[in-house]
């Protein structure tokens, strides 16, 4: 029996996602082949080819008629993919309409426009998770609004917040991560230059305006035209890179408090189906943020390669081109995979209010410090005011008692409602507000 070479065994994160069957050695297959039919067929439109042999050409490139791993052996001897792939298309073909495949083209420009049809059929199930994704996060933050949380700075308690508020930050990263992939995919441009961007063989084969072949092709494949041959100019790859990384980075914000908050100690969310362990029948792992916290680690590394990738010298470079693709795929793959699994875990994840409730009170208190500080001052002045809630605080701890009880016993205070004033549920602030403000956003 024999295994796909890439079929995720230790990439779970992205193993049978979309993005995994958009990425694989057959999607890429089938992206080159589109992209060597689609410019005979856009020479044809033009002119420059008969329609016969658009239609040959189309017809026989045909994925299923295609050996990746053949192709991948003989990569090595031109340094890509698309020089065997052209040969075999051309035998596939036949000789009355061969020598129209690839005419005047170079492997770059074959190659480039195939990673940005690959990039588009994978940032269209990614955008619809984040899609997904964000509607969750607006149930959620709508629905505790107001069911009071701790906040917390530095791993410690701070001053009270909401839940509803903590979801609303999360779907406004979702929401600049949809914002930014959504205009990438929007803008993604075909190649076509030539052997070092000038067209000048289209010209040679009879083109009467070279200039109008970029945006014929553009059109075949469903990609923008660009202003010039991108060969090396490398934005478009740079800014895959980007939108890549800021979602990867998104959704790990929302694994690391996932993970946070559903340790056992604290409770306060879980996720909705948890994953086993090989060893420990009682674990209930949190297995969707884990994967995702996993990809928000790569993902930088990876668009640095294809950032540094932009120093590319002449018209071709000589390793900073070849060192894109890899990376490139297993970004697109990473990020879809923990846009997939944030679908999952914000739709099925479980909030504990109540948790949440018993954890405001494990300060006696001290967590509405802040207030007091502000509330006191006028009645017992400011140095004072602090004086007291430091001698305070250490005495919740030594004697076990609550801030309230103790305040009780201040002659000046007698006249407060140290109940309300000691509430953490009534210290969260314009968080209802800032809600609300939030989900207005579309």
């Amino acid at each position: 029996m024999t295994t796909a070479p890439d079929a995720g065994l230790l990439a779970p994160g992205w193993a049978g996602s979309p993005a995994a069957d958009a990425t694989d050695d057959r999607a890429l297959v089938r992206a080159l082949l589109d992209a060597e039919a689609a410019l005979t067929r856009a020479q044809a439109g033009l002119g420059l080819a008969p329609e016969e042999a658009a239609r040959a050409v189309t017809e026989a490139a045909d994925p299923a008629r295609f050996d990746a791993s053949s192709l991948a052996e003989r990569a090595r001897g031109g340094g890509n993919p698309v020089i065997p792939l052209v040969a075999d298309l051309t035998q596939a073909v036949g000789e009355e309409h061969g020598p129209y495949v690839h005419r005047g083209a170079t492997s770059q420009d074959i190659l480039d426009s195939a990673l940005m049809l690959v990039a588009a059929r994978t940032l269209e199930p990614l955008l619809a998770d984040l899609g997904r994704t964000e509607r969750a996060l607006a149930r959620l933050a709508a629905e505790h609004r107001d069911t009071a949380m701790p906040g917390r700075t530095l791993t410690q308690h701070a001053v009270p917040t909401t839940f509803g508020l903590k979801a609303a930050g999360w779907r406004a990263l979702v929401l600049d991560a949809r914002d930014r992939t959504a205009a990438v995919r929007s803008a993604l441009p075909a190649q076509l230059g030539g052997a070092a961007g000038t067209l000048a063989a289209f010209g040679a084969y009879g083109a009467p305006d070279p200039l109008a072949l970029p945006a014929a092709y553009a059109r075949e494949l469903g990609l923008c035209a660009p202003l010039l041959p991108w060969h090396t100019l490398r934005t478009p790859v740079a800014d895959l890179a980007g939108c890549l990384a800021f979602a990867a980075g998104a959704l790990g914000k929302i694994a690391a408090d996932v993970l946070t908050l559903s340790r056992t100690e604290i409770g306060e969310l879980a996720e909705g189906s948890g994953g086993g362990s090989s060893a420990m029948p009682h674990k209930a792992n949190p297995v969707r943020s884990t994967l995702i916290a996993a990809a928000a680690r790569r993902a930088p590394q990876l668009a640095a390669t294809l950032y540094g990738s932009l120093a590319a010298e002449d018209e071709r470079p000589a390793g900073a081109w070849h060192a894109e693709w890899e990376p490139l795929r297993d970004l697109l793959r990473l990020t879809g995979g923990a846009a997939r699994d944030a679908a999952e875990l914000t739709e099925g994840l479980q909030v504990r209010p109540e948790a949440m409730r018993e954890h405001l009170a494990l300060t006696h208190g001290l967590i509405v410090s802040e207030r007091l500080s502000a509330e006191l001052a006028p009645v017992l002045g400011r140095a004072r005011a602090k004086a007291l809630l430091t001698e305070l605080a250490g005495r919740t701890y030594t004697e076990d008692r609550s801030l309230a009880e103790l305040l009780a016993q201040v002659p000046e205070l007698k006249g407060l409602d140290l109940t309300a004033l000691t509430d953490p549920a009534r210290y969260t602030g314009s968080a209802g507000a800032l809600t609300d403000r939030a989900l207005e956003r579309r």
